[in-house]
């Protein structure tokens, strides 16, 4: 048998998408698995309106290394026997009060966050080498995992993502000012120091609600990615927001449904969708450039002749 029909076969003669996808009993699945698509559509939601601002900030670099520190705090609750949830807001929540208190300016937050990041993931490896509980467990932290996620924590999630939204609803306005001229904002008298560090406690309950499904090294794909997809599209916050949100929950739920049939974690399936998904809204977006430079290059028809008397 030749390497192909080893790829095509396994050792019991099934083929190999029946390996990575198995719809078998896939209703009663998603019966029993009800609590994490719920959190993941809620996590869609506030991935795609966080994220806007996010890139309007240029703070995807301080994503990761919010969640570098949430995976340590997680870590850490994971080793000390608590809950994971709170150890990863903890987490987030000192890293999001350093950027936010530290970091004044890109430089100063991208210096900050160069320093988090080692810092954060060697705190995380270290909790989970003194982990002497089940493997899955330090592997959900990096990776997600969905089966995890049960009614206690969506309520979680469900809380925080209604302090995330509500909070995002009442700076919005001015976060958005100051995000596009800080100077000017300054002048005008909005407290620039004061929306960043709020802006920023809020990334950082985001980040660690993400945590939960994406897992903390793929946690760029629901805070960045469907985001970046969107201002491909459009320039306008609001129309930015709704197309971000409609990525987001695209990305995780079907990640989500996905995952559910297969034996992989959630998060390469989530990661492949969104990563698709910017594809397309890059294609597109090319291609409304270049027809509208065709347009504008078209040479003007010249104008008719007088006619001659």
């Amino acid at each position: 048998m030749n390497l192909a029909s080893d790829l095509m076969l396994s050792a019991a003669g099934s083929p190999w998408w029946e390996k990575v996808f198995s719809f078998q009993d896939y209703g009663e699945l998603i019966g029993l698995l009800w609590p994490s698509l719920v959190a993941g559509a809620v996590l869609g939601v506030v991935g795609g309106v966080v994220g806007v601002v996010v890139m309007a900030r240029d703070m995807g670099f301080a994503v990761h290394g919010i969640s570098e520190l949430s995976f340590a705090g997680a870590a850490a609750a994971l080793l000390m026997g608590m809950d994971v949830v709170t150890g990863s807001i903890i987490g987030s929540i000192i890293a999001a009060l350093l950027l936010g208190l530290l970091g004044a300016g890109a430089r100063e937050r991208n210096a900050i966050t160069g320093v988090l990041m080692p810092f954060g993931l060697g705190l995380g490896i270290l909790f989970l080498a003194l982990y002497e509980g089940r493997s899955a467990n330090k592997f959900g932290l990096l990776t997600g995992q969905i089966v995890a996620v049960d009614e206690a924590k969506v309520t979680t999630m469900v809380v925080g993502a209604i302090v995330v939204l509500a909070g995002m609803a009442i700076i919005w306005r001015p976060l958005m000012f100051a995000s596009t001229d800080p100077w000017v904002a300054a002048a005008r008298g909005v407290p620039v120091r004061g929306l960043s560090v709020a802006f920023v406690v809020l990334l950082g309950l985001s980040v660690a609600m993400a945590i939960q499904v994406v897992g903390a090294l793929l946690v760029l794909s629901l805070l960045i990615t469907p985001a970046a997809a969107a201002l491909q599209l459009t320039a306008r916050p609001g129309k930015a927001v709704a197309l971000s949100v409609t990525f987001a929950l695209i990305s995780v739920v079907g990640g989500i449904l996905l995952a559910l049939a297969g034996s992989l974690p959630v998060s390469p399936y989530v990661t492949t969708i969104s990563f698709a998904l910017w594809i397309g809204a890059k294609l597109v977006a090319r291609r409304r450039a270049a027809r509208g430079f065709t347009e504008v290059r078209r040479p003007a028809a010249a104008p008719a002749p007088a006619p001659s008397r």
